[in-house]
């Protein structure tokens, strides 16, 4: 290393945001790019670890351990240190296709599995991650690279999410002839439309798309399958088939008077938004947080999201409900070092809404009980009550009510941001394909394979509702299976 005991010197710098006054006052990315100083520094506390957790890559108690994608993390961190950008790309390159993805929005399993964490702060391996592609794309470095010769293989991808995107970029670089499907007007998937532009600007995802392009991979959007295209037309004129549709079939909340106007799932208020800003059209009334009450029903990422955007449209107050107790701000026994840290922290929308409308806007142990509506069906409040929860020996979860907790919240918009239960079914009943007990597409173990012969299943649809490094690595392990699979197809064809 060219610092072995950076780690000593220096303590951890955060990258840095833009001032949360100012920036809801547009749509753009809300970070700020670290200095060339402070890059070099914040690499330098690498230890370059004889067993780097950082990279390990796997699940360990339903929790992620390292990088799912085996980013060599170490490596490129010596390579920054030095001054040594484009090898840094180089090795970046080798194992994340999209580092411009992950370096924006995933939550960095890989910090919290840093051996440095174990008695200090992680080294900030998530913005280092980011600068080393910026600097790619700035300097030229990052040029289309089509295959050199093409195989006769013709592969059909369904979704142009995380997952599909690399499974495509994967095929085409081995040089079969790739076409991903997308029933969106613009590819990308859940981070084009999904993730808000302040966390991932869109012009990333359009540069990266149009460079998939220029190494001939070729987009058919407004797609949508059993509408405009039958799954028996895919499998006859493709040799394979890949399903990387996401897990969108949101979780619902049945209470009193939920079908009252105003009352929407997250995903219905973020798409339209993002398309809202992206054509620069005015967003729906029925969906605009301008001079609303906003009440975002739970506490995860998605939430938060909502959280930031209803902020940009002005809206008069916002509040989060979760069902579970507020974070620790330390690991707790139960959430050892390298799990990824179940700890408090300050998301980029809790800041936001703390300066300008004065507290953090989450609520905890909150359970929703009944909507109130107008005469004409609009929503105007949400009644709540505290709850406790106590887990049993056998790790069974008792909720129960507080009474004299009651409360009854002022909302005009009600946004249900409480996870996805599965793939939509439409495409799964077109391919005909068995599900999982969960409600995914069920695969053979480890090769991706459904029932069906030469169609395959990868990301979310697959695994359930996951991280975008996630879907990273099942694009490029599907690739691979679909790869042996056409492979082996040619030579039965050939004995034929």
């Amino acid at each position: 290393m060219g610092d072995q005991h950076g780690f000593q010197k220096y303590s951890r710098k955060e990258t840095g945001n833009r001032s949360a006054f100012l920036r809801i006052e547009d749509w753009k990315e809300y970070t700020k790019r670290p200095s060339e100083s402070d890059l070099k520094q914040q690499s330098s506390r690498c230890m370059d670890c004889g067993t780097p957790f950082c990279h390990t890559g796997m699940e360990w108690g339903g929790s992620t351990v390292g990088c799912p994608i085996n980013n060599l993390i170490p490596e490129w961190n010596e390579l920054v240190q030095n001054g040594k950008w484009e090898q840094a790309l180089h090795r970046l390159e080798a194992t994340n296709n999209f580092p411009e993805f992950t370096g924006r929005v995933c939550p960095a399993p890989c910090e919290g599995s840093c051996t440095l964490a174990l008695h200090s702060d992680a080294v900030t391996i998530k913005s280092i991650e980011n600068e080393i592609i910026e600097r790619g794309f700035e300097n030229n470095w990052v040029q289309p690279s089509p295959p050199e010769k093409r195989t006769d293989k013709r592969v059909a991808i369904v979704g142009s999410g995380p997952a599909g995107l690399t499974a495509a970029d994967q095929l085409n670089k081995i040089g079969h002839t790739v076409t991903i499907f997308e029933r969106e007007d613009r590819a990308g998937g859940l981070l084009m439309y999904g993730i808000p532009n302040m966390k991932l600007e869109k012009e990333v995802i359009e540069r990266r798309v149009n460079l998939l392009e220029a190494e001939g991979i070729r987009f058919e959007l407004n797609t949508e399958i059993g509408k405009d295209i039958t799954s028996d037309q895919l499998e006859a004129e493709y040799d394979a088939v890949i399903l990387c549709i996401g897990s969108q079939k949101p979780r619902d909340l049945p209470i009193e008077n939920r079908e009252g106007n105003g009352i929407h799932f997250a995903m219905n208020y973020l798409t339209p938004s993002t398309k809202a800003f992206m054509e620069q059209e005015h967003l729906n009334d029925s969906l605009d947080a301008e001079g609303k009450d906003v009440i975002v029903i739970g506490g995860g990422d998605t939430g938060a999201d909502c959280v930031a955007t209803a902020l940009r449209q002005k809206c008069k107050s916002v509040v989060q409900f979760g069902k579970h107790p507020s974070l620790p701000e330390e690991r707790e026994v139960n959430n050892p070092w390298p799990l990824f840290p179940l700890t408090f922290s300050l998301e980029y929308a809790y800041e936001e809404a703390m300066q300008n409308l004065g507290k953090d806007p989450r609520e905890y142990e909150i359970m929703s009980k009944e909507f109130k509506v107008s005469s004409d069906g609009d929503v105007q409040s949400l009644s709540t009550i505290q709850v406790t929860k106590e887990v049993k020996d056998d790790g069974t979860i008792i909720t129960s009510e507080i009474p004299g907790t009651e409360k009854e919240w002022p909302a005009q918009l009600v946004l249900i941001a409480i996870g996805f239960t599965g793939p939509e079914l439409a495409p799964l009943e077109n391919f005909r394909l068995k599900e999982d007990d969960r409600g995914t597409i069920w695969t053979e173990e480890k090769t991706y394979k459904t029932n069906k012969e030469g169609v395959f299943a990868a990301g979310d649809a697959r695994r359930g509702q996951s991280l975008v490094v996630w879907a990273i690595r099942e694009g490029r392990e599907v690739a691979k299976e679909c790869h042996e699979y056409l492979e082996n197809s040619k030579i039965t064809a050939s004995i034929g």
